[in-house]
């Protein structure tokens, strides 16, 4: 059974570096079940992008492995930080001009003291 993943693994593998190769990429194989494509960004840095092929088989426990239910997993976390980080977001904004009203008020006030004197 793991000969029959390995070959739809291999097949995909395949697949992927003959389309990255077709777009003029230079696609490394470093592993069984990974590539590498040499990138470089908008800043002109170089690196690696590396991409990883697993068929995975479950938990320990004895689960199987279920993509529909790690997705919708994902999304929940994802939402959750950005939930979080909105929230974050709009404290800092309330402290910032927060922080603002507290300083127009010492300025405001240290411009009366010095005006009665």
């Amino acid at each position: 059974m793991a000969n029959n993943f390995n070959s739809v693994r291999n097949s995909y593998i395949s697949l992927i570096s003959d389309v990255l190769k077709a777009q003029g990429d230079h696609v490394l194989v470093t592993g069984s079940q990974e590539l590498a494509i040499p990138i470089v960004n908008a800043d002109g840095d170089e690196g690696f992008m590396v991409l990883t092929f697993k068929i995975p088989k479950g938990s320990r426990d004895g689960d199987p492995y279920d993509g529909y239910l790690a997705e919708k997993s994902y999304a929940l976390n994802v939402a959750k930080k950005e939930a979080k980080a909105k929230e974050a977001a709009e404290k800092k904004a309330a402290k910032i001009a927060k922080d603002a009203k507290a300083r127009a008020a010492r300025a405001e006030a240290k411009a009366k003291r010095e005006e009665k004197a």
